[in-house]
């Protein structure tokens, strides 16, 4: 529960939003351009000011630019294959993270384009859907694994 001013307010969630169906289509176009090696493609779908997180390997945070630049240069080097997506819409009010966001679960197999190397990576996305486009992106992907499918060790610490 929140305070405000004194008085409380009460944190809903809810699955059933009149924005929902919107969110939902948003985001499979997301998808759908992810497989399809699409970069404008997923541009379109991002508000000019969207904000990505946990997708630029060593970057923090992508803006708009930078997560179209991501997807291009990824397109270039690897094939995408989307599998066992799922879509959940939620409506948050009165907490941090108001607003009608999109959660995404899915498999992304990425097949090297030079190597012919199969890697895949599961993932979840919460995205937050304003005017039918996404204002930020939170990825979270199973790193360890997609990095020791790549060949990286991992070291345990010293005892």
């Amino acid at each position: 529960m929140l305070q405000n001013a004194g008085k409380a307010q009460v944190t809903t969630a809810t699955l059933v939003f009149n924005n929902a169906k919107t969110a939902s289509e948003t985001l499979k176009k997301y998808v759908k351009a992810l497989q399809n090696g699409n970069a404008d493609g997923v541009a379109a779908l991002m508000s000019k000011d969207a904000m990505v997180y946990g997708l630029g390997g060593g970057l923090d945070s992508l803006n708009a630019t930078q997560h179209k630049a991501y997807w291009t240069n990824s397109f270039a080097n690897y094939n995408h294959n989307i599998s066992n997506d799922l879509y959940l819409p939620i409506k948050v009010e009165n907490n941090w993270n108001e607003g009608e966001w999109l959660l995404t679960w899915g498999v992304n197999t990425l097949t090297n384009i030079k190597t012919g190397k199969v890697t895949p990576v599961p993932y979840h996305i919460a995205s937050l859907v304003v005017d039918d486009k996404i204002t930020a992106m939170h990825y979270y992907l199973d790193y360890i694994s997609l990095l020791t499918k790549q060949g990286y060790k991992l070291t345990p610490p010293a005892e």
